[in-house]
């Protein structure tokens, strides 16, 4: 954590650890060159998961978390940042390429938009599916009901 903390100085916003588990909270400008840092210099090899948490009280909702695993160390490290709805949260895919498929489930599930990343679009859902049912503000009882009627023509057993 020191070492995160020299090399990004206030782009590193929170350190703290838990079970013996790094976390960093840090400034999603620098997103992609921590993660960089993280790869090449700690040796931290593997993106084990990339999601998104939603807290629709906060100027910026949406928490972005990743869990990165080193071989080497045997010790894992979470990254988190912060994002406001319709903010743009820099792409991962060229430090780990796994990170893609990641991506397009947060953003099919909670509508995150991750610059520089080429092929953005729904991974789980269906292309026409409105909305993202990962928000908390999103109704997937009606969705889901409109969305069975409208393309099965059907009523949902929901």
């Amino acid at each position: 954590m020191k070492r995160f903390k020299a090399k990004f100085g206030e782009a590193v916003r929170e350190a703290w650890l838990d079970r013996k588990q790094a976390i960093l909270v840090v400034d999603a400008a620098k997103l992609r060159s921590i993660c960089q840092f993280a790869r090449e210099q700690e040796k931290f090899d593997m993106l084990t998961d990339l999601t998104a948490v939603d807290w629709p009280k906060r100027e910026k909702r949406f928490e972005i978390v990743l869990n990165l695993y080193s071989f080497p160390k045997n010790e894992r490290l979470r990254i988190k940042t912060h994002a406001a709805d319709g903010e743009m949260v820099p792409s991962v895919i060229t430090v780990w390429p796994a990170a893609g498929w990641l991506e397009r489930e947060c953003f099919d599930m909670f509508g995150i938009r991750f610059e520089g990343h080429a092929g953005l679009k729904r991974i789980l859902l269906p292309d026409e599916w409105q909305g993202h049912p990962l928000r908390k503000d999103h109704d997937i009882l009606q969705q889901d009901e409109a969305w069975v009627h409208e393309n099965l023509g059907i009523e949902s057993g929901q």
